[in-house]
């Protein structure tokens, strides 16, 4: 277990630079689903910290193209919001980056770890962590930019390539050019998705960022975080200052409010019934027709039931009758009609958070013991 050395945080509570933040955790700018009706469900299900958007290319963000427009769109209730933008070019990013903070941004995060090719290809996203010398550069200037009216952060994965462990010196040399926050992915670029997180390797990247920091800068760890119980095993083993939560919250928005409440007073809070998960589909429907033309929104609640009904048990009919659905008017009936089938079941939960670390925990040991005998 490692030590974060940081006594004068409240549990629960995270600064970044002048930004002070009720939770230590993160929801994640996770690449086409970290929208603006996906997080006013996150934050009505109980979460008050830090959420990002979707990665925003500063071109898009200048020109104000359409899609942009939608991946940049916030509302009083959407604070605090962070925005992450991809790219390397100095004088694009800053642009970018004051036109952001002009229309809301908490905080300036600057991507560093996404292994797509698109973005890798003009060496932004995790090429970033290949030219480290330029990728400083831009990110002092940056900082001189709007350093001054809000912090600039920067998230990372350990390496590029598969066995390589760039990230310390390159978050070492991020906060000492003025990064107020560093996250930190425990995957290579080159894993993408794959395997389990190296945690030592997230624990390396903390002690860098807190030794350079002085210990005024915080590092999030980010990863595999799936249950309340994950994010609590990464803290402890990496001496991480919060956690991030990505992909686990997509089919579960419930997933940061429950994780914020464990961390800060080390119990679950009442986890969701099935009736009220199921009110967080029909919550995401209204905000995604409010925000979003008619057919998008119905189409999108059809790929998003899929990963919603990992967390309500038996619920074909359900997405049957989504899958099948071709005007808004009918959602109501159908939620209501599957919330009426189901009875006293209605009123329980579903899946615990228990139940699901308990797989994740038979997965973990099984996929060490397979690279054990590999």
């Amino acid at each position: 277990m490692r030590s974060n050395g940081r006594t004068h945080y409240n549990v629960g509570m995270l600064r970044i630079g002048p930004l002070q933040l009720d939770s230590n955790v993160m929801l994640a700018p996770v690449a086409g689903h970290c929208d603006l009706p996906f997080r006013l469900v996150v934050r009505a299900c109980g979460f008050d910290g830090l959420a990002f958007t979707d990665l925003l290319c500063p071109h898009g963000v200048l020109k104000q193209n359409r899609q942009t427009r939608y991946l940049m769109a916030t509302c009083d209730a959407d604070r605090p919001l962070g925005m992450q933008l991809y790219g390397r070019e100095p004088e694009l990013m800053c642009d970018a980056a004051r036109w952001a903070v002009d229309r809301g941004a908490s905080t300036i995060d600057v991507n560093m770890g996404c292994p797509v090719d698109k973005v890798t290809k003009t060496f932004a996203g995790s090429m970033m962590l290949c030219i480290p010398d330029e990728t400083v550069a831009m990110f002092e200037r940056l900082v001189g930019a709007v350093g001054d009216r809000v912090p600039v952060t920067a998230k990372l994965r350990l390496g590029y390539e598969r066995d390589e462990l760039t990230a310390p010196r390159l978050a070492a040399r991020l906060v000492r050019a003025g990064a107020r926050c560093i996250t930190i992915h425990g995957r290579t670029a080159a894993l993408r998705f794959k395997g389990t997180v190296d945690l030592d390797g997230i624990g390396r990247v903390v002690e860098a960022v807190h030794e350079a920091g002085g210990g005024d800068v915080p590092c999030i760890g980010n990863g595999d975080v799936r249950t309340p119980f994950d994010a609590q095993r990464m803290i402890d083993a990496t001496g991480c200052d919060g956690v991030m939560i990505a992909r686990a919250a997509l089919g579960a928005p419930w997933l940061l409010g429950d994780t914020a409440h464990y961390l800060e007073h080390g119990e679950l809070p009442a986890e969701l019934t099935l009736r009220r998960r199921v009110e967080c589909v029909r919550q995401h429907f209204a905000h995604l027709l409010t925000y979003r033309e008619r057919r998008y929104a119905i189409n999108r609640i059809k790929q998003k039931i899929g990963i919603y009904s990992k967390h309500l048990g038996p619920c074909k009919p359900l997405k049957a009758a989504i899958a099948a659905m071709s005007e808004p008017s009918e959602m109501n009936d159908i939620v209501d009609g599957f919330i009426d089938a189901a009875g006293d079941a209605a009123d329980r939960v579903p899946v615990t958070w228990a139940q699901r670390d308990a797989i994740f925990t038979h997965e973990r040991l099984a996929h060490a013991t397979a690279t054990t005998r590999a």
